[in-house]
């Protein structure tokens, strides 16, 4: 959730660091702070501009560590923010996890008379370091004691005033990456800041701790073993993180669509065989033969692109498969064995639910896989097998462009389980030619944008939305909703369209639109009675056709129309207009679409 920063080198730290700042708003948060040692410290609530104002020219030194904070024990004020100093001004700390223990910590912290400030659990880490120093007088132990005594999950950066240059990180549930210079090294939440400075980088572990210098870095455990983590390459480059004219982050990833097709089906496809290749599932193929239940696991729009999978997956290649919720699996006692794939989704790779579910069912037995886009991130490390996605870094906080490699990924995955079970060569052909066409039909949808940016305006003043589909647009309905929620902050709800008599047709009325998804399907018949049924009520309807479909423009007006595919494959389509829809919807209403209030890019904490 939160992203920490920092720098020992031998420049001036101040432009580095808010640099690193400025490159991890993406990630959400509401207060800012700075460290630099023998400068001091600067706070501030809201943007890192609000913070520059408050930066005097006394703020020089060669190392530094830096914070966003995305609040969760404290309210977002300048005493919560980060860094969190201790009683005597020595240690300071920027912190992204949760310190489950911190009440405790706290209590008896305060009866050896230490004094806090603020609201946090994670300034208790400070004090904690403070308390252990005077035992140790050892800046490093004093670390590795007070991390012992932590309970909960953190990714961290420590500064000692009696050691300026040397910063310690460490990692416990919550990325840390190291950025590796010549005479300069970095610490980061995810590797966007670094790229700027270096492209050589290194991803702690759980349980790693490592000591940076301006001269080297090493890198230890818990247990005092010191080990050596491979260095890997950074395969992008600052531009791909830049807007490229666009206004705004996310409708440049709404636009890179056709391309991140390309790339997540690029080397993959085996055509004239009907086969897919998948070269990260090489290891564990044979058992993926003998497996008998898919649980696929992801948070937010992970879930829903998981929902699509569990169609695509039992339909093509016959296998049980159930999706859950990364936050409801860990807490249940979920059947698993050797026969059970566990699938994780996650842009991030980092998301602290769906990780802990892949945990629980590698200590159940069963094998772990994971659709990732982030390279060398936990899930990516810690499942058995993966496919990457390769869409490329995404900035803007709701997931868009990964949404539909996410989709394309499954797609590819039911193929290649489908062939080793019952399905055709004739249907793998078919799929995987309309695979590789899926590039210029989605060009074609954001063609549209014009159409899509005026009925975004015609809408935009809506309270209420409805968003519904069947069968394989059903989940989308969830996922279209979920995207007007995020950016315009306009409450919309997804539905099964069967479900409509059941209870949300009660809330048509005049003054509460719907948005229909209705491909020319299976179940395109039934769709068209949905909309009939909410037309006889006087409400408004939105659809999405299929080209050529003229049956619905003698009932409805506002239609944006999708080229005709697989129905397999139509969400990868359908989502598309709907991400332009909610980012349009948004920027009629004036909000900062990139970085929606209260959200955060990558949620790595419970």
């Amino acid at each position: 959730m939160c992203g920490i920063f920092a720098y020992t080198g031998n420049k001036e730290s101040l432009p580095i660091l808010l640099d690193g700042l400025q490159s991890l708003e993406y990630r959400g948060y509401d207060s800012v702070g700075i460290y630099i040692p023998n400068a001091g410290i600067v706070k501030s609530v809201g943007a890192v501009q609000e913070l520059k104002k408050k930066i005097t020219s006394t703020m020089v030194g060669t190392s530094g560590i830096a914070h966003l904070r995305w609040a969760t024990h404290g309210e977002p004020t300048e005493v919560n923010a980060h860094p969190h100093v201790d009683c005597s001004d020595t240690i300071y700390v920027v912190h992204n996890g949760i310190i489950e223990n911190y009440k405790e910590l706290k209590e008896k912290l305060i009866s050896l008379g230490h004094t806090f400030r603020s609201a946090t659990d994670t300034e208790v880490l400070a004090h904690l370091i403070e308390h252990q120093l005077k035992e140790t007088e050892d800046f490093e132990l004093a670390v590795v004691a007070s991390l012992h005594e932590v309970k909960g999950t953190y990714g961290i950066a420590v500064s000692y005033k009696g050691d300026p240059e040397k910063i310690i990180a460490a990692r416990l549930g919550a990325p840390v990456v190291l950025g590796i210079g010549i005479n300069k090294y970095f610490i980061a939440s995810d590797a966007s800041p670094l790229l700027r400075h270096t492209k050589d980088v290194v991803y702690l572990r759980d349980g790693d701790i490592a000591v940076l210098t301006p001269q080297n870095y090493r890198i230890r455990t818990y247990t005092d073993v010191e080990v050596i983590r491979k260095k890997q390459v950074l395969d992008f480059d600052v531009e791909q993180v830049k807007k490229d004219g666009y206004e705004h982050f996310m409708l440049k990833e709404i636009m890179e669509g056709p391309q991140v097709i390309e790339n997540t089906i690029r080397g993959r496809l085996v055509p004239e065989k009907g086969l897919v290749k998948l070269g990260g599932l090489d290891a564990v193929n044979e058992q993926l033969r003998t497996i008998e239940r898919i649980i696929i696991v992801g948070c937010g729009t992970a879930y829903y692109a998981g929902l699509v999978g569990e169609y695509m997956l039992e339909e093509y290649a016959g296998i049980p498969v159930e999706v859950e919720i990364g936050s409801e699996f860990r807490y249940r006692n979920a059947p698993v064995d050797k026969h059970t794939v566990l699938l994780a989704v996650s842009q991030s790779g980092e998301t602290a639910d769906t990780l802990e579910a892949i945990r629980e069912a590698k200590r159940k037995g069963a094998l772990t896989l994971g659709i990732v886009n982030a390279v060398g991130s936990t899930i990516a490390r810690e499942t058995d097998a993966g496919i990457y996605n390769h869409a490329g870094p995404e900035i803007g906080v709701a997931s868009t462009k990964a949404f539909i490699s996410q989709l394309t990924a499954l797609a590819l995955l039911t193929v290649h389980l489908g062939r080793q079970r019952g399905m055709s060569i004739d249907v793998g052909r078919n799929i995987t030619k309309e695979l590789k066409l899926l590039p210029e039909k989605i060009q074609s949808v954001l063609d549209q944008r014009e159409l899509i940016y005026s009925l975004a305006q015609k809408y935009a003043g809506s309270r209420d939305f409805l968003y519904m589909g069947r069968k394989y647009n059903y989940p989308i309905a969830f996922e279209g909703a979920l995207k007007l929620k995020e950016i315009s902050y306009i409450h919309a709800e997804g539905c099964g369209a069967g479900e409509m008599k059941h209870g949300p047709i009660a809330m048509i009325d005049t003054e509460f639109p719907t948005l229909a998804i209705a491909p020319h399907d299976s179940v395109y018949e039934k769709m068209l009675s949905n909309i009939e049924e909410i037309k006889a009520r006087k409400g408004k309807v939105l659809a999405i056709a299929t080209e050529g479909d003229i049956r619905l423009t003698d009932i409805i007006s506002d239609i944006i129309y999708i080229p005709q595919t697989l129905e397999m494959l139509t969400p990868i389509l359908s989502a598309v207009p709907l991400q332009l829809f909610a980012y349009y919807t948004g920027v009629a209403k004036g909000f900062n679409v990139d970085r929606p209030r209260n959200l955060a890019k990558s949620v790595t904490v419970e």
